[in-house]
């Protein structure tokens, strides 16, 4: 076990679920179910899990100038990514803003002075986040300017249409529709399965001219085949070529101690480099991966990076913990010699947790919106078997009497969702907090997953073994796979099994990386983040620290302009193989930056940003190392 417990994201692309033998449960196979496992980009950006507990750092600017901004939403939360091509900016009008979702056109030919010109409707019960991005596409089939954006579900219970859009923007203010929910429908041969009338959400999408094709790439959010590449050479009618699961196919990606399952595709991008193009995929845990895909059907691996432990840059505020992962986007620099990447994280806490009936420790995740232990609040009592504590089987237990006087309900992962099962520990009464282990069949077992669930206790996610373990039942991990390894008869409701007590440890926010772009293991220069993001005085009432997009400087290779959320706008230059901060903006008020786009205006290097509860801002970079000061 290890002495600070990991909060691993692991990718689970089939959600097996097998009901358990126990009395209340129904003997045999379930239907596999979307219990809430967070296993893609749009759990991870749910604007559910943004916006922090409120407040923000002082405002303040330093060799930074606001040039112009345009306010371009009431509704909280409402902008996501940004995207600059010749003298507009495109912003996407993202999930609080259903059903009236899209994308906002603002004309920055006078930067001072933005004016919105236009919006693109979303298709219905959908919406673009995280992807917005525009080409010049010129093939035999298209001559002009493409606009793409990914499309995910504002209700996925309703028809949705997902993939990607793509637009004529040739005149942005005139702008024409030519696909809409193109993307992975799983009719591609040689996979067999049963074709789907909606294409898969997608949470990223990027596209590139290659002469006389075009080509975009897709982050698949509902499978682990989820690096989706189409053909656009023709925009009108954009077609499906390939699919991989980099865990497969590269699986020298795979970091083992982050878990093997943990790495799905968040963002990606694609730069052409000496004559040949490179694609750089944030693939979470596994981290970052540089392909080459001068041929998208058959990608070729060049590097990956792996995250270091002890995590880097938390040692250098004194902190011993395990590296998050949380691979989130990065961009080459205007040389291509060195890459810089963002890793997200919302949770400045992960918790130690230990079984204290045997003295060892165990690993756990916390749920997404259920009380957090934090410096606040802990976890302690005596585990009770509850069930699967789903809606038809026996009735959830009252909590018993047990000798310390505090009880923790530890339920089975399977049938229904995270939610509902702690719903109804919750209804039972007496609970302080409910532990869900996970289900046996291939994937599962000794696998953790993070927990989309909502509820008023702590809810926690252990394996299964850790499960097992709470009540002295032996485990067998071969068994487990093959799906014959229930919880034994002999552990009914309300058996009282051992104690446990489950602590925070501050282990910081999200923050970037430099690395040299090399074949095979990128070698990691330094890690850069904020000073109050590894500061515990910082974990809450000052809003999001976490970083969450790069945009590298397109005349000087070594500036690198970065959205952090509520730490604002910021400006780190590599010198000396360090990123230093060189620059910062926080408006009054304060700011909630999701996403930073650099862009040339008359010879003068400005960057766009995108204000997720505002609009648009638009800065001017003046300290060391300026491209705009000779």
């Amino acid at each position: 076990m290890t002495s600070t417990t990991k909060r691993l994201l692991l990718f689970v692309a089939v959600c097996s679920a097998i009901a358990l033998a126990f009395p209340s449960a129904v003997m045999g196979a379930a239907e596999p179910v979307d219990d809430g496992v967070i296993d893609s980009g749009v759990e991870v950006d749910d604007h559910k899990l943004h916006g922090g507990e409120g407040g923000h750092l002082p405002s303040g600017t330093e060799n930074v100038d606001l040039i112009g901004k345009l306010d371009l939403t009431d509704v909280e939360g409402g902008i996501a990514d940004v995207g600059v091509f010749g003298d507009y900016a495109y912003l996407n009008a993202w999930a609080p803003e259903c059903p009236n979702a899209g994308v906002h056109v603002a004309d920055i030919s006078d930067p001072s002075a933005p004016t919105k010109v236009g919006f693109l409707p979303a298709d219905k019960n959908s919406y673009p986040g995280e992807g917005i991005h525009v080409i010049r596409l010129t093939t035999p089939k298209f001559n002009g300017d493409l606009l793409l954006h990914n499309n995910e579900a504002c209700d996925s219970t309703k028809p949705f249409e997902g993939g990607t859009s793509l637009w004529d923007v040739s005149d942005p203010t005139k702008a024409k529709k030519l696909a809409s929910g193109a993307g992975d429908r799983n009719q591609l041969k040689p996979r067999v399965e049963h074709p789907s009338s909606t294409t898969n959400q997608s949470h990223s999408v990027f596209g590139w001219d290659a002469g006389s094709n075009g080509y975009a790439v897709l982050v698949d959010n509902e499978e682990a085949l989820d690096v989706d590449i189409l053909d656009i050479t023709n925009p009108r009618s954009p077609r499906m070529i390939a699919e991989f699961d980099l865990n497969e196919r590269f699986p020298q990606i795979v970091q083992p101690d982050l878990g093997g399952a943990s790495s799905f595709l968040h963002d990606v991008v694609v730069k052409r480099i000496d004559g040949s193009f490179y694609m750089l995929l944030s693939y979470w845990d596994g981290g970052y991966v540089v392909l080459n895909v001068d041929d998208p059907t058959n990608p070729t691996y060049v590097a990956d990076s792996d995250f270091t432990t002890p995590d880097p840059e938390a040692a250098e505020s004194g902190l011993t913990v395990e590296p998050e992962g949380n691979a989130h986007q990065a961009e080459f620099s205007k040389n291509n010699d060195f890459i810089v990447a963002a890793d997200e994280d919302f949770a400045p806490y992960s918790v130690i947790a230990t079984n204290t009936s045997e003295g060892v420790e165990f690993e756990a995740t916390q749920g997404s919106d259920t009380p957090a232990i934090d410096a606040d609040t802990s976890l302690s009592g005596d585990t009770v078997f509850v069930g699967r504590a789903c809606n038809g089987d026996s009735a959830v237990p009252t909590a018993p009497s047990t000798p310390s006087g505090s009880q923790i309900a530890v339920v089975e992962r399977g049938v229904c969702t995270f939610t509902e099962k702690v719903a109804n520990v919750e209804a039972a009464g007496g609970y302080e907090g409910a532990i869900i282990f996970n289900s046996q069949g291939s994937g599962n077992c000794d696998a953790l997953v993070n927990m989309s669930v909502q509820g008023n206790i702590p809810a926690l996610f252990v394996s299964r073994p850790t499960g097992f373990d709470f009540f002295d039942v032996a485990y067998d991990q071969a068994a487990c796979e093959a799906g014959t390894l229930p919880v034994p008869g002999s552990v009914t409701l309300g058996t009282v099994g051992d104690s446990v007590n489950v602590v925070a440890v501050f282990d910081g926010w999200g923050y970037a990386h430099l690395f040299s772009n090399n074949a095979g293991k990128l070698t990691e220069l330094d890690t850069y983040a904020v000073p109050e993001a590894h500061d515990p005085l910082f974990a809450s009432g000052f809003g999001d620290l976490s970083i969450h997009e790069v945009a590298m400087s397109g005349q000087a290779n070594e500036l690198a302009y970065f959205s952090y959320y509520a730490a604002g706008f910021r400006v780190a230059r590599i010198e000396d193989g360090e990123l230093v901060e060189r620059g910062h903006f926080i408006d009054e008020g304060g700011n909630n930056f999701w996403g930073v786009q650099v862009f040339d205006q008359s010879g003068t290097e400005l960057v766009a940003a995108s204000d997720r509860d505002f609009g648009l801002y638009i800065f001017e970079y003046t300290g060391p190392g300026s491209p705009n000061i000779p």
